[in-house]
């Protein structure tokens, strides 16, 4: 299945709302994607910082992992960030 590409705040904006919408991740914000070097394929994104507000790191850390696998069957970075 073909994913959508979006440009790297648009990304950004998609995980930030699926990570707030984890189970105790509601005050974390991711503060952006970044590319994944030389990923040609795939998920060729990553979520590499996340401020965590009241959250727990071991919550945040679940919801991130979530988060990632689940958008990035869906979409994938254009314009390398």
């Amino acid at each position: 299945m073909p994913t959508i590409g979006k440009s790297q705040m648009e990304l950004t904006a998609i995980a930030n709302d699926a990570l707030r919408n984890q189970p105790g991740c509601e005050t974390a914000q991711v503060v952006a994607v970044s590319a994944r070097p030389h990923a040609n394929a795939g998920r060729n994104w990553e979520i590499p910082n996340v401020i965590l507000g009241d959250s727990l790191i071991s919550d945040v850390d679940r919801a991130v992992i979530t988060v990632h696998h689940q958008l990035g069957r869906r979409f994938h970075l254009v314009g390398g960030g």
